[in-house]
């Protein structure tokens, strides 16, 4: 009989590694809400390997630590608490996952190790111009020419190529079947002959997002996951993992401390009473909406570890915190706008958090008009639960 797990205890474990281990200097990047990059995840992830923590979802197997979801939930919420950073997860929860579970041993050799440690960096290709939420539309296409794919296409939206070793993405191998059959997974070394990452600027300042151009790139036969013209499935794997990514509202419930302290300090003057009180109003409305999510949280948690359905729980989940996660943004924004927002340059980020400090709540609002696009947009969200509900 497997023995009981004491969670309180594994908490206050999680908390004194985090407190302990993670240093002050990584902790304050994310305190301050500046850019994670390769630079802060990787040292992270090199403590996190080397105590035996480097990949809380996976297998003990592969290197993991063969956590239950309640524990890999908890790890989450008190590393944002703790100011840690999450781990990057391009690797970790999104293509380990699929090569551990559809991938030939030669692959998990040769990639899981790497993932593991941090030692290789990995991005998604899968967007592409006029193939974002209609994903089976992409068009990027892949013959197979002996034991290699010629590669030709586009792929745009790509989060931190820029820093990446390698590309998991989703090409056409075939057009004869219907949109959704024909794609394969192909794994792709960013600096093959043929492929060029241009960046794509955003409002916040960041250099987040990229397009990726394939002009006749090889690829190796090899490093095809699983059977051709079955990526579609694939890649609803790897989607269908990070359905509870909505669950960990912890760093939300930072991020709103941190703004209730703002407005205190921003807002202390007498003359600011009435603005003040406002937006402390607003604010006990997002907490509000943050604890009701994080309720819904516990009780997907809770679903998935007793093989229920979860049905419409990871759609709200994801509607409900992007949304207010904006909602508490704003008001930090109307706290420091009118003194700060004029002295933003998108065009040197870095620069302007150095010559205003603070400025970086603008930066976070800016950034944050993207949580209810990436992962699923809030429409997207919006039709699911509609058609789960009602039929249409």
């Amino acid at each position: 009989m497997t023995a009981a797990i004491d969670y309180d205890a594994f908490r206050e474990e999680v908390r004194d590694f985090a407190m302990m281990r993670c240093p002050p200097e990584i902790r304050a990047v994310v305190a301050t809400y500046r850019k994670l990059s390769r630079k802060v995840w990787y040292p992270w992830q090199k403590i996190l390997f080397e105590h035996g923590w480097g990949a809380p979802g996976w297998p003990k197997e592969h290197g993991g630590t063969g956590w239950n979801l309640k524990q890999r939930h908890i790890f989450d919420e008190v590393m944002a608490e703790c100011d840690c950073p999450p781990q990057y997860h391009h690797g970790l929860r999104h293509l380990g996952p699929v090569i551990i579970e559809f991938g030939s041993d030669e692959q998990k050799q040769r990639f899981l190790p790497g993932i593991l440690s941090g030692q290789d960096w990995w991005c998604q290709g899968y967007s592409e111009p006029g193939a974002g939420s209609d994903l089976a539309s992409l068009r990027t296409a892949a013959r197979r020419e002996g034991d290699e794919y010629v590669v030709e296409g586009q792929k745009t939206w790509t989060s931190h190529a820029q820093e990446s070793d390698w590309m998991y993405t989703l090409v056409r191998t075939s057009k004869e079947a219907k949109k959704q059959q024909g794609i394969s997974l192909l794994l792709i070394k960013l600096d093959s002959p043929g492929i060029s990452i241009r960046p794509i600027r955003t409002i916040d300042g960041w250099h987040h997002v990229n397009e990726v151009f394939l002009d006749n790139v090889r690829v190796p036969v090899a490093n095809r996951v699983g059977e051709e013209g079955q990526g579609w499935t694939y890649g609803k794997f790897l989607l269908e993992r990070e359905r509870l990514g909505g669950a960990n509202v912890a760093p939300m419930l930072k991020n709103l401390e941190r703004t209730r302290a703002l407005l205190a300090q921003e807002l202390a003057a007498p003359r600011h009473a009435l603005k003040r009180s406002t937006l402390e109003e607003r604010l006990l409305m997002a907490e509000a909406e943050l604890r009701g999510a994080q309720a819904l949280g516990q009780e997907a948690i809770a679903a998935t570890m007793e093989g229920r359905s979860l049905g419409l729980l990871p759609s709200v989940l994801k509607l409900s915190t992007s949304v207010t996660s904006q909602h508490v943004a704003e008001i930090a924004l109307d706290a420091v706008g009118e003194r700060l927002a004029p002295r933003f340059r998108p065009t040197d980020a870095a620069g302007a958090n150095a010559e205003a400090p603070g400025i970086e709540w603008v930066q976070n609002y800016m950034y944050g008009r993207v949580r209810t696009i990436y992962g699923g947009s809030s429409e997207v969200q919006k039709n699911v639960i509609a058609k789960q509900l009602f039929g249409i």
